[in-house]
Parts: structure tokens; sequence; C-alpha cells
């Protein structure tokens, strides 16, 4: 199996719900087999009445418990299931559909609570069926009782842990969390507020060879650098990288350009270095927590859903996220061996796209609230605070656009003024507050 499709497997394996439950199921059939060797040990030796053993249960008794955990453990897997369709249901109405997969889809607490519920009933419904007329496995009816009120427990905080996650402001902060991690690993490096030159298109002349996407069309999700680099460097040429990450390629188009010794690559295995897939992720693609950050704000300011205050917490994470971004060095386009030659090409957002990512359409939709207003401002001066020199421009761009805005918004000077004062919560904050990470 390639990378890109292996890659491809394990990004679907991550967004899947049925995937833990499956794994459940795998335990379940190497667990059971072993619990049952061990109670017919115990018995031999006499270390376990069946008669009486942990529990003290009769035949009677034991299989009305186990009955008992297997309904319970089937209901509790249908609720599960049912309302997390009507959360996503929910979420990708009021909130936005690219939050299901990066996010409700992989709640690692969710799978793993519907995995020990499959467990659970599996074990229990196989203990029930394996006891004899006369006879009660007390080692197999005492662990099914201890993951049944293992069960119980977890469908208890299953509950109280959904509702709270539904909230708007745990959504966006587990966007911002994840975002944040991506911009980590792909930013690693502190800026030095100087300007890389990189090798123009007309420096590196006309490319010695393109190769074109092939197989189906799909969204980049991934490129395994680290072998592109190897690959690059064995054979003395330099790989462009045509798209970004996120974008979506069409059979036909462009994926690399090679420079220099381009006949030694093999076309086959370098498409293997790219995953590609459906929809976008946030593995490598740091523009993607903004785009679902704005997005989340624009639904909350739209004429149908009218809350402007999910969108200020949409814009705290937007601004925690540029913070970090305007500290990052983001000129990473050309990737170099260990010799110090240039050997992959890859193009990355720039400051200035994630500015207008982050600023642009939510000013548009959001300006004729004093809410968004006063908090855009609140996040753009702070910004211009904390942020390096070389940073503050395209700020200064946001902060006159928003002036220009909210000039032709409000006709009231009273209005006009309470807009203009900078506000971390929006609306009803100290007009000298600032944001803090």
């Amino acid at each position: 199996m390639g990378w890109n499709r292996w890659y491809s497997l394990k990004s679907y394996l991550r967004s899947s719900l049925w995937a833990v439950p499956l794994m459940a199921v795998a335990i379940y059939a190497v667990v059971k087999p072993l619990t049952e060797m061990l109670g017919r040990w115990m018995i031999r030796q006499a270390i376990l009445d069946p008669k009486t053993g942990f529990l003290g249960l009769s035949m009677t008794g034991a299989r009305s418990l186990l009955g008992d955990i297997v309904s319970a453990d089937l209901g509790f897997l249908v609720f599960t299931f049912g309302s997390l369709l009507v959360a996503i249901q929910v979420a990708g109405g009021q909130y936005t559909p690219r939050i299901i997969a990066t996010t409700l889809l992989r709640d690692n607490v969710i799978r793993t609570i519907s995995g020990l519920f499959v467990f659970t009933m599996l074990f229990a419904d196989r203990t029930l069926g394996w006891m004899g007329e006369n006879e009660v496995h007390q080692l197999q009816v005492f662990i099914a009782a201890i993951f049944g009120f293992a069960s119980v427990v977890a469908f208890l905080f299953l509950i109280d842990y959904a509702a709270k996650s539904l909230r708007p402001v745990s959504l966006v902060a587990r966007v911002g969390k994840h975002g944040m991690a991506v911009i980590e690993s792909v930013y690693p490096a502190p800026t030095s507020g100087a300007t890389i030159p990189l090798e123009s298109d007309k420096e590196r002349g006309v490319p010695n060879r393109i190769v074109l996407h092939r197989g189906e069309s799909g969204i980049v999700l991934a490129v395994n650098l680290e072998r592109l680099v190897a690959k690059a460097r064995r054979t003395d040429s330099v790989i462009e990288f045509v798209p970004q990450v996120g974008d979506f390629v069409a059979v036909g188009e462009p994926m690399f350009y090679l420079y220099g010794n381009s006949g030694a690559i093999d076309e086959e295995r370098l498409r293997t270095l790219v995953a590609f897939g459906t929809e976008r992720t946030m593995e490598q693609d740091p523009m993607f927590a903004f785009r679902i950050l704005v997005d989340i704000a624009l639904k909350a300011l739209s004429a149908a859903i009218n809350d402007p205050t999910t969108a200020v917490l949409a814009i705290d994470q937007v601004h925690r996220l540029l913070r970090v971004v305007g500290q990052r060095s983001l000129h990473i386009e050309e990737i170099v061996d260990r010799s110090g030659q240039v050997r992959v090409i890859l193009r990355t957002p720039n400051w200035e796209d994630f500015v207008h990512l982050s600023f642009r359409e939510i000013r548009q939709y959001g300006a004729g609230s004093i809410q968004i207003a006063r908090r855009l401002r609140a996040a753009i001066e702070n910004l211009v605070q904390c942020l390096p020199e070389h940073r503050h421009d395209a700020l200064r761009v946001e902060l006159a656009l928003l002036d220009r805005t909210i000039v032709s918004m409000f006709s009231f000077p009273e209005d006009l003024a309470l807009a203009r004062i900078p506000d971390s919560q929006g609306l009803g904050g100290s007009a000298t507050s600032t944001t803090h990470d």
C-alpha cells in the first residue's frame, strides 16, 4: 500500500464512528475465550465454587442479571447513536457542516464509550448463552457485572459530556485547539522579521517535466515532504508541488513541476506521496481551522440564526490563532536538504492570506452589529500591539476597512461612537480591555 492510500485510510478511520466498536468486537473475541479458560481452571483447582463464587448468584439470578446487562447496553447503543445523529444535524445546521467530520466524528470519548457498550453487550450475551442447566459461570458473570456497572456510569457521563461538548464555546474551543496543534507542526520556527527572497519562476526557468494528476479528482489532504526531499536529493533535482494543501485537483491538472535531472524520477511513485480525499482535514492545513471558525461566525450572523454572541466566540479563537501564526515564520516555500540545497518547493499561505480569511467576511456580514464591530477592533488592535512590526501593515488595512464600514452602517453618531470602542467581549466589557491567551 502506498503512502497516500495509507494516509487516506488513517484519516478515514479517525473520522469513522464504527472503527472503535469494531475494535471492541475484536477485543471481545480474544478476551472471552481467555476468561472461559481461566474460569474452568479455577473450578478445577477448587478456587471458585460455581454455586457460590464471587456473587453467590443462583442460575435464575445470573440469567436475570446478564439479561438486564444485554438489554441495557443495547438501549445505550441505540440512544447514543440516535442522539449523535440529532447532534450532527443540529451542528451542521446551526454551526457549519465542516465541523462534523473534523470534530464530532473524531471524538474519542464518544467512540470509546460506544466500544465499551458493544464489548459489554457481546460479553454478557455470550456468558448467558454459555451457561448450562445447573452451572453458573461465576467468574464470567462477575466480569460482566463489572462491565455492566461501568457501562451505566459511562452512559451517565456521556449524557453530561455530549450536552457540554455541543455548546458553541466548546465546539469553537476544540477547533481552536486542533488549529493550534497544526500551526505549531506546519510552522515550527519563530519569525525573524526578515523577508526571505524566493527563487522566482523566471530564475528556475521552464520545468523540464510536468507530472499530471491521475486517478480520481479530489482535495489535497497531505504531502509527504520528507520523502519528496529524499527523492529530489537522490536524483539531484528540484520538485515543485503545484497546488496547495486543501486545493481541489482535477484529473489531468499539473501536480508537480520537475527541474534538473527529472528523467530519473518515477511518476507513479511520486504520485503516491500525495494523499487525496473528499473533504479537507486539519492535519497539514492550518487554513482549514480558520475556515471552520469563520464559517461558524458567518452562520451565527445570518438572518436565520442571528446570534452575534456565538460569532464573538469564534472571533476569540481566530484572534488566538492569529497571534500564534503572526509569531511564526511562514516562509517555508523552499525546503532544503541537509546540505542546504533547495529540493522541494511547496506553496503555503502567507500572513496576508490568514488576515484576509480571518476578518474580511466577518466584517462584511457582521459590521452592522455593534458587538461584532467592537470585537473585531479589539482583536486587530491587540494583534498590532503584540505582533512584530512587519505584521502590522495587513492589520492596519483591516482596521481602516472596519472604520469605513461602520461609518456606512450607523447613521446615529451615538451608535457610531459606541461601535468604535474596542471590546474583547463585544459588548459589555471594559473599553480598555484586551484579550490575552
